[in-house]
């Protein structure tokens, strides 16, 4: 039986995720800061773990409490709204620790274990800030480059073990909690002289549903990763990802 790892269970991407692999018989540890046990269904077939990938010695635990896997999706991560030049550099520290050294430090954990089976998927989530710049985004995007400029490198070295990795680039998710959350890390990240700007980025006319991204449609993409060998490195979630990968492809 296949078991999956998937960090930033709690809500969202990470939750839909859990969900979408328990219901193709895979045993899946989800894991998340706070454990919650009523977030997803009963299953002898899932575990809840309590880990904070910016803590060294919570990963090690977590992982001696999940015990051998197959497949690693790092999705924890957060947001950050705010003209780079009033984001605090120790705001953006933060960041990178969650969004970028945490998705590092997961895939170092998992590599011993990968490398002695001869197999196992690393899935890093990415962002479509990275195809299209966005105002107000500077340091999430940032952020979420450097996975992808690791990732890609990674992808190198380790596929002579037989690991392969794997990114999903999900494009914007209205349903999920991000943009609140990224607003609320801004730490009046934006200066007066950028507020009449700012108003006019946040006031945006919403995009079309046609024009989201689902949290199924990144669970989608993570099945695609995980389970198909010939998938490509990069795979864009939702539709307006999808088009912002062929315009930049």
């Amino acid at each position: 039986m296949n078991t999956i790892l998937i960090t930033g269970s709690s809500s969202g991407f990470g939750l839909e995720t859990a969900r979408y692999f328990l219901d193709r018989d895979w045993t899946v540890i989800a894991t998340m800061r706070t454990p919650r046990g009523d977030l997803l269904p009963a299953s002898e077939r899932l575990r809840v773990v309590a880990l904070d990938v910016t803590d060294a010695a919570n990963i090690t635990r977590a992982l001696d409490e999940a015990g051998p896997i197959d497949a690693l999706v790092n999705n924890a991560g957060a947001g950050l709204m705010g003209a780079l030049e009033g984001v605090s550099i120790d705001a953006t520290r933060q960041l990178f620790e969650l969004n970028t050294f945490g998705t590092m430090a997961m895939s170092q954990a998992v590599m011993p274990g990968f490398r002695a089976q001869g197999t196992g998927v690393i899935v890093n989530v990415s962002s479509a800030v990275t195809l299209k710049p966005l105002p107000m985004l500077s340091a999430y995007t940032a952020s979420k480059a450097a996975v992808e400029a690791f990732s890609e490198n990674m992808a190198l070295e380790v596929e002579p073990f037989g690991v392969r990795v794997r990114l999903i680039v999900p494009g914007r998710a209205p349903e999920t909690s991000f943009s609140a959350t990224a607003r609320d890390r801004s730490q009046n990240g934006i200066p007066e002289a950028y507020a009449g700007w700012a108003k006019q980025v946040f006031s945006a006319t919403p995009p079309q549903p046609a024009e989201i991204t689902t949290a199924s449609d990144v669970a989608k993409a993570v099945w695609q990763a995980v389970s198909d060998a010939s998938s490509p490195f990069r795979i864009p979630a939702g539709a307006d990802a999808v088009t912002l990968a062929a315009q930049v492809a």
